[in-house]
């Protein structure tokens, strides 16, 4: 079976290729569908709701199936008021990679040098207009981990999770990076999806 995944963050088609080759499951990224660029404003107010629009976006163009994954950022020490949810990259989604880096790591410095997070995580797949499949679960959400206001030195290894220089595993300390399986045992946690 063949289905695109409604993404343009080529990271993520990465890892989900790697996790369900051996289902028979054949990902195809945006460009190998020959998708046109679309703009899709994700209006959404969770995760959920944003894995549907992405997912609705692209069938509507391809009318192939499709499915869409969301996230949503979630940290203990702030307030529901000012949790960046699916904002993670500011309220206008205008923070690159390196912007991002740097205000987790001021956030987490006023905090006492980390805050714990997690991301939740949803999918929507839609294999025909009247076929659509969705779900947002704790199942799927990630673990709990740190981020902290040091990145790593290897700030730049995983290309489309900025967060990645800054996880740590909240059992032994150690940056994700440091241990070994990094790319599975990262994704485990981040919004692989």
């Amino acid at each position: 079976m063949k289905l695109i995944y409604g993404t343009t963050n080529q990271a993520k088609v990465d890892f989900m290729k790697r996790h369900v080759e051996h289902l028979g499951i054949e990902i195809l990224s945006l460009h190998d569908s020959n998708a046109p660029k679309l703009y899709i404003k994700e209006t959404g107010s969770n995760p959920l709701e944003n894995a549907k629009i992405k997912a609705l976006a692209y069938y509507n163009v391809l009318k192939m199936p499709v499915f869409s994954c969301d996230s949503g950022l979630y940290i203990d020490e702030l307030e529901d008021e000012h949790q960046p949810g699916i904002n993670v990259r500011g309220p206008e989604d205008d923070m690159d990679d390196d912007e991002t880096i740097r205000h987790y790591s001021a956030l987490a410095a006023k905090l006492g040098g980390s805050m714990t997070a997690l991301y939740q995580n949803a999918i929507c797949l839609v294999l025909h207009e009247t076929q659509i499949y969705e779900y947002m679960g704790e199942d799927i959400a990630s673990e709990r981990f740190l981020l902290v206001s040091k990145p790593h030195e290897k700030r730049v290894v995983a290309k489309g999770f900025p967060l990645d220089c800054l996880s740590v595993h909240i059992g032994s300390g150690q940056y994700y990076y440091d241990m070994g399986g990094y790319i599975d045992k990262y994704l485990n946690v981040h919004d692989g999806l």
